[in-house]
């Protein structure tokens, strides 16, 4: 079949790859997994996973002051009583859904970084996400602080792969940036069987260049399929979300992503950092079921994964970090859900990770106009993941980085 009859049926069926065929170079599942022969990556090499998660998540309703005095009062309705949280300490608590979350931190695998953000916090989702993404907040800039990483390795794009329609801030370099893999399967028209597909998939013996990358494509398109198919039969038990927010976030799920995730670090690629998303997190009414439904979502994706991870060396070397653009605003609204606020948690775990608290709790009872107060500069998180996970000079990439010791 010649090229342009596999890129009309592409884009007249509207699977994944047609934007990517017709606008030139496009990444794959299979140019990813031909890294498995490449002899750059130490043995001992760590691999970071970053888990964005669009919309601003409420970090006091994941991890909950509980006794705190003041949060009742702000949080009216929103708020948990000592007998429902997961409880770390006294005076803090889990959210109920993070019963995953809360056996990895007994097991001392989860840390809690608390009191996460940037001066002069901005309440724009767009502007607060080019802040953490570019990891400078005096003024975003146009490389994310992953995609300077890149540049400093002179790497490859698929040394940081995004499993997400399209390739975040974070990745983007100056000279290079990582490789964006959309995961959202196939979406034939009524009455094209999957056979069909994999039979426009099969090259001729010396046909063009462009058909034969026209093929390649459509074997890509089967074979993230598969995956796919397989990893929703690993999350089938796993409830839908049923988040009322707004945001953005990958298109194929948390554990779809992570699934894909999970197999390219058993077999080997390459690649040194993932990036994933959940969006949802932007919930300004009814937020209470709603928060509960995406942490347990995500809590058992991640869950998952970490127990997946721990049975292989590859996977023993994994760190994940969690994070969102803000939390939210300490008292509650009067539609049951939070407006846009400032600081809030990042959950590192994995393996390499010695769980515990990290970071000073902020005050409910010394705000700034309603908004917590930061104690922890998200750029000394980065500078530790960078340092301990990627084998990376931090003052090269980041602005006076000071790394939290102990760690990883």
């Amino acid at each position: 079949m010649d090229t342009l009859t596999r890129r009309r049926f592409l884009v007249a069926s509207g699977v994944t790859g047609a934007a990517a065929l017709a606008g030139g170079t496009a990444w794959t599942l299979r140019d990813l997994f031909t890294t498995t022969t490449w002899d750059d990556r130490p043995g001992d090499a760590r691999t970071l996973v970053l888990v964005t998660l669009y919309g601003g998540n409420d970090g006091l309703a994941n991890v909950i002051p509980f006794a705190a005095p003041g949060y009742r009062d702000a949080r009216q309705e929103l708020a948990y009583s000592p007998d429902e949280v997961l409880r770390l300490n006294d005076e803090l608590g889990l959210n109920p859904a993070f019963a995953g979350f809360k056996r990895m931190y007994d097991a001392g695998k989860l840390a809690v970084v608390r009191g996460v953000g940037y001066p002069k916090p901005d309440h724009s989702h767009f502007r607060s996400m080019d802040i953490w993404q570019t990891a400078q907040p005096e003024r975003p800039g146009t490389t994310g602080w992953l995609g300077r990483w890149l540049d400093s390795i002179g790497g490859d794009p698929r040394h940081a792969v995004s499993f997400e329609p399209v390739l975040p801030p974070v990745l983007a370099g100056a000279t290079t940036a990582g490789a964006a893999i959309p995961v959202t399967g196939l979406a034939l028209p009524n009455g094209v069987a999957k056979s069909t597909l994999t039979s426009l998939g099969q090259s001729s013996p010396g046909e063009p260049p462009l058909q034969a990358r026209a093929a390649k494509a459509f074997a890509d398109l089967v074979a993230v399929d598969t995956l796919i198919q397989s990893a929703d039969t690993e999350s089938a038990d796993d409830e839908p979300s049923t988040s009322t927010g707004t945001g953005t976030g990958g298109r194929a799920d948390l554990p779809e992503q992570l699934a894909l995730v999970a197999r390219c670090v058993e077999a080997g690629v390459a690649t040194r950092v993932f990036s994933v998303s959940l969006g949802g997190f932007d919930l300004h009414a009814d937020e209470r079921n709603s928060q509960e439904a995406l942490l347990k979502r995500l809590d058992s994706a991640l869950t998952t994964f970490a127990e997946r991870m721990a049975k292989t060396d590859a996977g023993r070397r994994v760190v994940v970090a969690v994070y969102s653009e803000f939390g939210r605003r300490v008292a509650a609204n009067g539609s049951d859900g939070t407006d846009h606020g400032t600081a809030s948690n990042m959950f590192l775990l994995g393996s390499p990770v010695r769980g515990g608290l990290y970071g000073e709790q902020p005050s409910l009872a010394d705000l700034d106009n309603g908004d917590l107060k930061f104690t922890t500069d998200f750029r000394s998180v980065y500078a530790t993941l960078l340092r301990d996970v990627l084998d990376a000079d931090p003052g090269q990439i980041l602005n006076d980085p000071k790394p939290l010791d102990g760690l990883l």
